[in-house]
């Protein structure tokens, strides 16, 4: 099979534990790309936070982030936005505000949060994840409801951490009976993104490849978490990361190496040292397009 397009989840996957990008996946990336394929990011960061990462990789297609609400290249506008609209946006924060549990408005350009306190570790993350705060504006209320009654905000994703299992699953089951305009996420068993119907990861590529006239079975998609497991059925070659957990290793065609034992640098010496160059494949009209 000839792939076209190769697709990283970011956090667990393009980067190490420590948050880094190892040389051997900047290279990876560059040998990809000087073969003709192109290379994306897929991820539930937020643009801003995902642009980085691409910048570091000198990714200049366009990437799939907010869990693939918010698809734009690096200095363009957006191809690709799916909104929670004001009066959704203000229903679901009004019914998660009497849990205990932080709720962030995940905008494109901002993040919005309530003040509820988590423990330190699961706080850490969730800054990690919404964005670097030197480029991206992050501001914490007291009431959320109480703000959006005087500045609506249309988000392509809200992200809640839960303290307990047992709110996030029944948090869960009573969203998805309220609303069907929305897709609810389980990222790990204490935090749900709640994205538009239509802003999944998957539904994301599927749209980023279709403008690019590349059809899922062209894709290679790499990841390692829950949410990166429909992206993986769907593609030509799903592929998790040996730091996955079972459930996405199941899913996968093939299981590389862990974050922090370079998987993606593997993966990509195992399969596409054996692809020839796009150009030279259409030269020989092995490939038409």
């Amino acid at each position: 099979m000839i792939y076209r397009l190769l697709a990283l989840n970011i956090d667990g996957t393009a980067l190490q534990s420590n948050g880094r990008l190892h040389k051997s996946t900047k290279e990876a990336v560059e040998y990809v790309q000087q073969k003709g394929i192109i290379v994306t990011l897929v991820t539930s960061r937020s643009f801003p936070s995902a642009k980085k990462v691409a910048r570091a990789l000198k990714i200049k297609t366009p990437i799939v982030t907010h869990q693939g609400s918010y698809i734009a290249s690096l200095q363009e506008k957006p191809i690709y936005v799916k909104r929670l609209n004001e009066e959704i946006t203000y229903d679901i924060v009004s019914f998660l505000e009497v849990l205990p549990c932080q709720i962030r408005l995940v905008h494109e350009q901002f993040s919005l949060a309530n003040k509820f306190k988590l423990n330190n570790n699961l706080l850490a993350r969730t800054v990690f994840t919404s964005g670097d705060p030197v480029l991206y504006s992050q501001q914490f209320v007291s009431s959320l409801t109480d703000h959006l009654h005087g500045q609506p905000v249309t988000p392509p994703k809200i992200e809640v951490y839960f303290e307990d299992k047992k709110d996030l699953e029944d948090t869960k089951i009573a969203l998805g009976k309220m609303f069907t305009e929305i897709e609810i996420i389980e990222l790990d068993p204490l935090r749900l993104d709640i994205v538009p119907t239509g802003g999944s990861k998957l539904d994301g590529l599927a749209y980023l490849g279709s403008q690019l006239g590349i059809a899922l079975h062209e894709m290679v998609a790499i990841g390692d978490g829950m949410d990166d497991i429909p992206m993986i059925e769907a593609a030509g070659l799903g592929v998790a990361m040996g730091n996955a957990e079972y459930p996405v290793k199941r899913a996968a065609d093939w299981i590389t190496r862990s974050e922090n034992e370079q998987g993606v640098a593997y993966m990509v010496k195992e399969h596409f040292r054996k692809q020839q160059p796009i150009e030279f494949l259409r030269k020989m009209k092995i490939i038409k397009k």
